[in-house]
């Protein structure tokens, strides 16, 4: 019999933890990073479904405890590359057999096609790039996304205001595709969204949440603001 799943993984034990020893070239930080790759049990996993990113098990446990994806829904992908969450989306909104929802993923980079879902590349910031979201969607959305992350500087006080400054991006193309009653998924740090953004999604959702997904490395600040229940203007 197989082993109880959740969050995409067995609940039993884990293997024996591989070592790497720096070799050639390889700096000590690139080893670690090597290292920790080979032990998480979320990259394995996967690799063995199919997922481009690790990341597709964060929407998961976010999915499992607000109920935000079902068959027939209507959602937007903002910054989707490498395309994980947008994967795992396509699953749950237009599983075989049932009625068909729509996937849009966006970048601003190329991002390979994937299989169910419309792959759009632009930036989010452009009044051009939004109405042709709205149009691949065919009017409003129930549900948008965003993993979106600037390249980490190691400054906490810089990268705080960065992906703050992205959320807020993210936040506005919300309002602009969103149906009423729809929700928002977007990455901030630990510390959560302040000040002017807060005020803000509480204004324009009924529910404002932030939670840390058991699939969040334990090292990192990464948190996860959930907006439900959004009251269009």
């Amino acid at each position: 019999m197989s082993e109880r799943r959740r969050g995409g993984l067995p609940t039993g034990g884990r293997g024996k933890a591989v070592r790497v020893k720096t070799a050639g070239r390889r700096r000590p930080s690139s080893t670690r990073w090597l290292e920790r790759q080979l032990n998480d049990p979320y990259v394995n996993e996967a690799h063995r479904l199919g997922f481009r990113s690790r990341a597709a098990f964060k929407l998961m446990q976010l999915d499992e405890r607000f109920h935000l994806l079902s068959p027939g829904k209507v959602v937007v992908d903002l910054g989707a590359a490498p395309g994980g969450w947008t994967q795992f989306a396509v699953g749950r909104v237009a599983p075989p057999g049932k009625a068909a929802g729509v996937v849009v993923a966006i970048d601003i980079s190329p991002m390979d096609p994937v299989p169910g879902a419309i792959v759009l590349q632009g930036d989010c910031r452009d009044a051009a790039t939004i109405a042709a979201v709205r149009e691949a969607i065919g009017g409003s959305a129930d549900l948008v996304l965003s993993d979106m992350a600037p390249p980490a500087t190691g400054h906490a006080q810089t990268d705080h205001l960065r992906i703050i400054a992205l959320a807020e991006i993210a936040h506005e193309s919300a309002l602009a595709l969103l149906a009423p009653g729809g929700s928002f998924v977007c990455k901030v740090l630990q510390g959560g969204a302040q000040g002017e953004l807060l005020a803000a999604l509480k204004r324009d959702f009924a529910a404002v949440r932030h939670v840390k997904p058991p699939a969040s490395r334990a090292d990192s600040s990464e948190v996860y603001l959930v907006a439900q229940g959004f009251r269009a203007r």
